[in-house]
């Protein structure tokens, strides 16, 4: 069997699209397309003819027609199984079945023509891998851009309500000005302690509001775009009206622009419908920066079990001044035997084997200093867990779809672990190719239909002892149950597996031991049920 060109064509006999498979000048073409319409009108019983060299077979499409032109030599039963297989794809890739759809998305059936038949020879392939063919589809894109587009709402969510904030703390600041200059040092005070509390810093040490004048003015110097009270004026400036003048576009503008400055670092902070702030990632401002990260790979099957479950963690150190690098870190580790820990080959691992501090070869060298713009800082120690113990899966997912008549029901439910509470949870469900939005009949939190990649995402803002287990039913028309997986799974959380804690910084050269503060989160890198 070999086909020579399958074409569209309208009912008078204009060609919209035609695509050739094998070696054939355009005059020849041209001629048996123009040829076609004459011939058609003579032949009312069959869907098939033949001339001297060639046989049409022919399916009409409306007002169109949709025919492949094949040698007399090829098997009937194959052109006809070809013909059917492209009428099914036509109304996939063009919903109008009209010349002006047909045009439009010429180039689409044009490459789904190319993968149902290879030089003049049929493939065998259904309707659903042509179009997985043609999309070139990839999860793992797929889950990226769901993630960046869930952490920008996140961001501007934040944005709004530092914006409100301003605001609310503007309007009171000025009612307690009335009565002339409070303290600049009390105010100052406040400022930075609101904007630590709004920032989540777990911060050890002495607080910032006990320290001296000076103190204070080094540290509100390091929030110079963060302050939510008014700015400092000269004091020939007067208090009534002043702060409002400035503050309601200027300041917010220009805290809102800070914000977008830090790009993915404020990206990480959790929305605050939850009622509790998750460790954001501002500028350090603490002498030292230490921060504790677990990325978890799993494959989960649908059935029960696991096919794939690692943990790799890293923990690194910034400092800020050249001063403060003569340290040594002292942690607490949790109790989780199945952790294998490796520290970095400049460090002194029997002093971390021996005692739990974390400290250079040579005591005399400093830790490398000035990594406060990076975002990785310098590594110090890192981890590795592997298992398949169901019971360390902090999220399991089932899902059963049911096929009655026409429609498929799926009900997926989620189970949590009691180990963490899960923030900015993520489901996101493959779905087969819908011509509108599938109809969700009961769900535990958010929903949104991706129509562009045919996926259903389920959101949940946070998981905690007050929803551990949640379902979603949603109805489709009737589908493979293959066609619900891989389902992609997205969360973050403020607690690791290692349960690693730094509990001191201790300076070797003598004096107090320099503030620090240290930031904790797991999040998911690829997570999934397959």
């Amino acid at each position: 069997m070999v086909v020579l060109a399958a074409s569209i064509v309208s009912k008078s006999g204009k060609v919209l699209v035609s695509r050739q498979f094998v070696d054939m000048s355009r005059i020849r073409i041209e001629g048996l397309l123009a040829a076609f319409p004459k011939l058609v009108g003579t032949r009312k019983q069959h869907t098939f003819f033949e001339t001297e060299n060639v046989r049409y077979v022919y399916q009409p499409i409306e007002a169109l027609y949709l025919l492949i032109i094949t040698n007399k030599s090829s098997n009937i039963l194959e052109d006809l199984a070809t013909l059917r297989l492209l009428s099914r794809l036509v109304p996939e890739y063009s919903y109008s079945l009209d010349e002006e759809g047909i045009c439009e998305h010429a180039f689409e059936l044009i490459f789904a023509f190319d993968e149902v038949i290879s030089l003049g020879h049929k493939e065998n392939v259904t309707v659903v891998q042509v179009k997985n063919y043609c999309e070139m589809e990839s999860h793992e894109e797929k889950l990226h851009k769901l993630v960046m587009q869930s952490k920008i709402n996140e961001t501007k969510d934040v944005m709004k309500r530092k914006a409100s904030e301003i605001d609310k703390s503007k309007v009171e600041k000025n009612k307690g000005d009335k009565g002339g200059f409070g303290p600049l040092q009390s105010l100052g005070s406040g400022k930075i302690e609101n904007s630590l509390s709004d920032l989540s810093i777990s911060s050890s040490g002495t607080a910032f509001g006990s320290g001296s004048g000076l103190g204070f003015s080094s540290d509100v110097d390091s929030f110079p775009t963060k302050s939510k009270g008014r700015p400092t004026s000269s004091a020939t400036a007067p208090p009534k009206g002043l702060g409002m003048k400035l503050g309601k576009s200027q300041k917010a503008n220009q805290f809102l622009e800070s914000l977008k400055a830090e790009g993915e670092v404020f990206l990480e902070d959790v929305q605050p419908k939850l009622g509790q702030s998750q460790a954001a990632a501002p500028p350090p401002t603490d002498p030292i920066t230490l921060t504790v990260e677990e990325k978890l790979n799993a494959t989960l099957k649908r059935d029960g079990g696991i096919g794939n479950f690692d943990v790799q963690g890293t923990m690194s150190l910034q400092i800020r001044s050249k001063e403060d690098g003569h340290i040594q870190v002292q942690v607490q580790t949790g109790e989780n035997q199945a952790i294998i820990f490796k520290t970095h080959p400049n460090m002194n691992k029997e002093l971390f084997a021996n005692e739990n501090i974390l400290g250079l070869k040579d005591p005399n060298r400093p830790f490398p200093t000035g990594q406060t713009g990076g975002s990785e800082g310098v590594g110090l120690l890192k981890w590795r867990m592997q298992s398949t113990d169901e019971s360390m899966v902090p999220l399991t997912i089932n899902c059963w779809p049911t096929t009655s008549g026409n429609n498929t029901s799926v009900s997926i439910e989620y189970e949590a672990s009691s180990m963490f509470d899960l923030r900015d949870v993520l489901i996101s469900v493959p779905l087969p190719s819908l011509r509108e939005a599938p109809s969700v009949n009961q769900i535990d939190g958010e929903w949104r239909y991706e129509s562009r990649n045919s996926l259903l995402e389920w959101s949940i803002l946070l998981i905690d002892n007050s929803n551990r287990s949640g379902s979603m039913e949603f109805v489709v028309p009737q589908a493979d149950a293959s066609a619900f997986f891989p389902i992609y799974i997205h969360f973050m959380a403020t607690d690791t597996f290692s349960k690693l804690k730094v509990t001191n910084t201790i300076p070797l050269k003598g004096g107090n031991p320099p503030k620090f503060f240290q930031r904790t989160q797991l999040i998911t890198e690829n997570y999934m049920v397959v």
